[in-house]
């Protein structure tokens, strides 16, 4: 086992992002399954006779805190602010982790999802805000069709089989987390209040907590939950998104091997062999085999850079924990509320709906190809321009990222129903079109097809 792990360690660097890609968009794929399901109950929950009860369960009061240090907010508050947070560290640690030595660690590798990404922002915004411009309360949800669900974009991705380019699927990846990138910044600026320096104030001391810990070799994960905390705290006083939070955390989670008195391999194969001393006297103390234990345990603990450990820990908590349970909270639309027949909602839908399924593929695939004509980028090789194409369709499928911007972009109660409604038939309706454009558009390979 530790030559295999050590093996592991030495792998080309490629070959490592190729298999991390792999393991990512298997759970990322199921996630999308599970992400369906959800939407689907909460649809048929709140459009049944027990509808009420939907409404009700997410103003349920909830009280969270120690001592007099106490809240109670609804639980749809403690699910789009808190367990989001969550959601958002996953973002952060692979948004670090990238930047060091994945797909974004160099110019050349980041220059075309980083062009992609922006066309597939700036286009649908346009698109939006140019039938909305003269509302401001409309006009506000500008940013709802600039997003990407990642879970339902591999998830269809998936359904594609053999056709899709293993160099795709990096891609799509890296458009993703991009797009990430632009929905924290997005939120960051344009749906946060008035910033209070006081709650900024103790943002910052959460990060210097969280540093500190780091500094004094603390490596027990639920330890900085209390720095986290503080900094969750801090941003919902100061008026910036809370959940955030959780992206300042996954980037300033370390990178790199913990230094160590010894090289955890060599620990390791000690602790072993000590082990095995033990295991062949004829009787010993279970206590004596109690060091030995506790130092493989840490040296294992040493094998992976903080960023992929706590990463590899929280990733299938979220894609089937957190965000079926926000679908499921946000998702309940009543079909029978909505009031299209009104002028401007009707182009709200519209807006959401053309950014979606028209902007998101257009502005990817005409980024993308003005970039490569200019040679300031050029495509990964077997990525063809109907292979950009699908992507972009598949960059079409908002639904988790677009209905929590959409939350924060509407207040009255109609537009936001409105806009998760056109979320979900968006969505849909981009993941068909991408589904049906792979079919035809990537050509079939056998399984002996080489996988560059």
């Amino acid at each position: 086992m530790i030559e295999e792990i050590a093996a592991e360690r030495t792998r080309p660097p490629a070959q490592r992002l190729f298999d991390r890609v792999e393991g990512f968009l298997h759970i990322e794929a199921a996630s999308g399954i599970i992400l369906l399901i959800a939407a689907a109950a909460a649809l048929i929950w709140a459009n049944s006779p027990s509808r009420h009860a939907y409404e009700a369960l997410w103003h349920t009061p909830v009280t969270l805190g120690i001592g007099e240090f106490v809240d109670t907010e609804s639980l749809h508050f403690w699910i789009n602010d808190g367990l989001m947070a969550i959601f958002f560290l996953l973002v952060g640690l692979e948004i670090r982790h990238e930047l060091h030595e994945g797909a974004l660690s160099s110019v050349r590798q980041a220059a075309l999802p980083c062009v992609a990404a922006l066309g597939g922002v700036l286009l649908p915004a346009s698109i939006y805000f140019t039938l909305n411009a003269h509302d401001p309360q409309l006009r506000s949800g500008w940013a709802v069709p600039t997003t990407t669900d990642i879970a339902f974009a591999v998830g269809v991705l998936a359904l594609l089989g053999k056709r899709v380019p293993p160099k795709l699927r990096v891609l799509l990846l890296a458009l993703a987390i991009i797009d990430d990138i632009a929905a924290i910044v997005i939120i960051a600026l344009f749906y946060s209040s008035g910033v209070s320096i006081a709650g900024l104030g103790l943002g910052a001391t959460g990060v210097v907590l969280a540093l500190l810990l780091q500094r004094f070799g603390i490596r027990t994960a639920w330890l900085y939950v209390i720095p986290g905390v503080v900094v969750w705290l801090g941003l919902l006083v100061a008026g910036i998104h809370p959940a955030i939070a959780g992206v300042i955390m996954g980037l300033i989670t370390p990178v790199s091997f913990p230094k160590a008195a010894a090289d955890p391999l060599s620990r390791a194969r000690t602790a072993l062999e000590e082990l095995s001393l033990h295991r062949d006297e004829s009787s010993h103390d279970a206590r004596t085999v109690d060091a030995p234990l506790r130092a493989l345990r840490d040296a294992q603990i040493d094998f992976l850079p903080p960023v992929l450990r706590v990463q590899a820990a929280l990733h299938p908590w979220v894609a089937y924990g957190v965000m079926p349970v926000f679908a499921f909270a946000n998702a309940g639309v009543t079909l029978s509320g909505l009031e299209l027949g009104n002028a401007g909602l009707a182009r709200l839908s519209i807006g959401v709906i053309a950014g979606l399924v028209v902007g998101k593929p257009l502005g990817i695939v005409l980024a993308t190809a003005g970039s490569v004509a200019i040679g300031l980028c050029r495509l990964p090789d077997g990525v063809g321009r109907g292979a950009i194409f699908v992507m972009g369709c598949l960059g079409g499928i908002g639904f988790t990222m677009a209905i929590f911007v959409g939350n924060l972009a509407f207040e009255d109660p109609a537009m936001l129903a409105t806009a998760k409604f056109a979320v979900l038939l968006a969505s849909v309706l981009a993941a068909s079109i991408g589904l049906i454009a792979g079919r035809v558009l990537l050509p079939a390979r056998s399984l002996s097809t080489p996988t560059n």
